[in-house]
Order: C-alpha cells, then structure tokens, then sequence
C-alpha cells in the first residue's frame, strides 16, 4: 500500500496536452507514471511541489503559528496532508475558502505587508499563477531542456 498520496485534485490538464498539469503541477510524465512509481520517486515529486509551495507562500505570507493553522485546518475540515509543510497547508485553505476567512490572524497567519492591500481571493490566485509559473519554469530548465 502506498504511503505517498498522489498531489491530484481532480482537475487534470494534462489530457488536454500541457506539459504541467494546471491541478497538481506535476509533470506530464508524472502523471501518467505515477503509478508505476517507487515510494521514494513520489517523494521526490510531493517534496519538489511543496518546496516551491515554501518559496511561494513564504513571499507572501507570514505563518506565525502552525498549531493554530492546524487546528482550524482540522476544525474546518480541510484536505490536507499534515506530514507537509505550514505553506502547503495555507495554500489549501486558501485554495477552498479564501473568501470565507474574515481574520487571518485566527488561523495563525497573516499577510505580510507588501501584500496586505489584496484580497486573499487575490492572493489565492497569485499563489495559483506562481506555482503554476513556477512548476513550468523548473519543467523547461530541467526536463524539456534535455529531452531528445
């Protein structure tokens, strides 16, 4: 049985042809091999998406206590896999309620200055773009660039 979970959401764009899939950001190749993919393969690739996650929600968001974003992840009754990372958490919370959280500071988070002037619907999507943007960016470097 497998103990790393697959990062789909269930809004795949890879059968319509992108090379990252515009749901989980993982490679094509990725998800169609899944699979047939070891333990530690997987590991790879949910470690990859969440450390872009870091960057990318660290940049924007301050997380300043994750017992109480647990707490409310739990509370709210959010997927998520709680062996990841404070940022993957925020990221699906925002990515399933943004525009329900009245007060960030509630969850254990907040803006950080820079970026308090929009919505977190706004914020959600500007996550959304980056990690997209920068999914794509580490598929042309590294894959695209040596495939033959």
């Amino acid at each position: 049985m497998s103990n790393v979970k697959t990062p789909c959401i269930g809004v795949c764009s890879t059968g319509i042809g992108d090379v990252v899939c515009r749901g989980c950001k993982r490679f094509a190749h990725e998800v169609i091999d899944w699979n047939g993919y070891t333990e530690n393969q997987r590991q790879l690739v949910v470690d990859r998406l969440d450390g872009f996650l870091q960057q990318i929600v660290g940049n924007m968001i301050e997380i300043f206590d994750d017992q109480k974003l647990l707490e409310q992840m739990q509370f709210q009754q959010i997927h998520f896999n709680p062996g990841l990372s404070s940022s993957r958490w925020v990221y699906e919370l925002l990515r399933n309620g943004a525009n329900q959280i009245q007060d960030t500071e509630t969850f254990g988070f907040r803006l950080k200055p820079d970026w308090q002037r929009y919505s977190l619907d706004q914020i959600k999507q500007f996550l959304e773009q980056d990690f997209y943007t920068l999914s794509s960016a580490h598929y042309d470097r590294y894959i695209a660039a040596y495939a033959h």
